[in-house]
């Protein structure tokens, strides 16, 4: 099962100071035009790209709805079975609501 988190658990975290990496798996274009911060990793880089995403902290993972952050979750699930996974519910779209 995927680990959710909502946009007002991760304001929370960040107020708090917790430590965690966030990854957005989104498109460049998607990136450029808005984004909350964090590495950016696309889908189809993220397996490639793993040994950039740390194994000591927590990972929040997110996108547009949170659906692409989901299966990024899932194809490191997979290979890094211990992982500390976050999917952001909703995604960015939470922030319009």
């Amino acid at each position: 099962m995927i680990k959710q988190l909502s946009i007002v658990e991760l304001e929370d975290w960040q107020r708090e100071g917790l430590a965690f990496v966030l990854i957005d798996v989104r498109e460049t274009a998607e990136r450029l035009a808005f984004h909350i911060g964090g590495l950016h990793i696309p889908l189809d880089e993220l397996v490639r790209r793993q040994a950039e995403i740390p194994d000591h902290l927590p990972v929040v993972f997110y996108c547009k709805r949170g659906i692409r952050s989901q299966l990024a979750i899932q194809r490191l699930l997979s290979r890094r079975p211990t992982g500390d996974f976050y999917n952001l519910q909703n995604g960015v779209l939470a922030l319009q609501s």
